[in-house]
């Protein structure tokens, strides 16, 4: 199978996997817009929402860094450019998720 076929299947799978999470965040961030810092702290530290938003950010990271290299690959053509700005991408895509979902572990 092709790189870009691979590509291509990775995105149409991660926007369906999106589709739930994104519904799960939306329902729930009503739920806790108005609420204070307690109940927020609250709603993350409970053990469902903890693994789900783990899970929407790490998707949602995944999918932006999918979707942002074929904007690099469609419009650098310098391809050392390319090279550089895709590995710090994929790196950002990494660790902003996992800076996150370590802090939301260390909440409660």
């Amino acid at each position: 199978m092709y790189k870009s076929t691979k590509k291509w299947l990775f995105l149409k799978y991660s926007s369906l996997t999106l589709i739930p999470l994104m519904i799960w965040f939306i329902i729930n961030l009503v739920s806790i817009y108005d609420a204070d810092y307690i109940e927020v702290s609250h709603f993350f530290t409970k053990q469902p929402s903890k693994i789900l938003f783990s899970l929407f950010i790490i998707i949602a990271y995944f999918f932006s860094a999918l979707t942002i290299s074929e904007i690099f690959e469609d419009y650098i053509n310098d391809e050392k450019i390319k090279n550089v700005a895709n590995k710090m991408l994929y790196i950002s895509a990494i660790l902003i998720p996992l800076a996150t979902i370590i802090g939301i572990f260390n909440l409660s």
